[in-house]
């Protein structure tokens, strides 16, 4: 009896553990700081930039969806909504408000009230220099647990008119042929899904030196 009640006793503890381990951040958490591509799991493309101009709309750079892996214009690197308020290393939030910034360009992830080019959802561009540009650059992270998981699918919620980072595969033609479309849509779906892929990833640590390359 007294050995069964040992036995109970470290199971307890060991479930106790698991329990207190599920509160702290996970190795695969995305962090601030990271520099990553993100791939909607619709369409298999990634979030890209490039130094195009929409011809129509805001004229601003043109954000579109592209299927190469490799293409160094798909990086972002994982901002606060205000310069120290995510710091480098630190686990994103479920929830949280983030800045997308395009690393070769400098621009943040935008978008405002204007049509998108070929769907005539929300237009969705680059906007700003050296990652500096305005209130319409913030975006919340929405996943279901306590923090945005590189394996798990998110979503991006814009703050300031509250659409969704989507996809829904319309194509452009010349110059930039292929591509897809980048907007934002008023509904939550399956088209606006988009989950961590390539990047560097600054572990969560006290170190913030620290980083995991992929």
């Amino acid at each position: 009896m007294r050995g069964g009640c040992r036995l109970t006793t470290l199971l307890f503890l060991a479930l106790l553990r698991g329990l207190c381990h599920g509160r702290d951040p996970a190795p695969g958490a995305v962090t601030c700081g990271s520099v990553l591509k993100l791939l909607n799991t619709r369409h298999s493309v990634r979030l890209h930039s490039h130094e195009v101009k929409y011809g129509s709309g805001s004229g601003q750079q043109s954000v579109t969806g592209v299927e190469a892996s490799d293409d160094a214009n798909s990086y972002w690197r994982i901002r606060g909504k205000k310069d120290g308020s995510c710091q480098r290393g630190t686990p994103v939030k479920c929830g949280q408000a983030i800045r997308l910034t395009h690393v070769n360009t400098g621009k943040n992830l935008h978008t405002h009230h204007f049509p998108s080019p070929l769907s005539n959802n929300q237009e969705v561009s680059a906007f700003g220099d050296d990652g500096e540009g305005d209130d319409l650059d913030i975006w919340i992270v929405q996943c279901s647990g306590t923090y945005w998981e590189r394996e798990d699918a998110v979503r991006f919620k814009h703050v300031g008119t509250e659409v969704f980072l989507s996809i829904t595969g319309e194509q452009y033609g010349h110059p930039i042929r292929g591509q897809r479309e980048v907007h934002g849509m008023p509904t939550a779906n399956h088209h606006n899904y988009w989950k961590a892929m390539e990047g560097v990833f600054i572990k969560p640590s006290m170190d913030p030196t620290k980083h995991d390359e992929l």
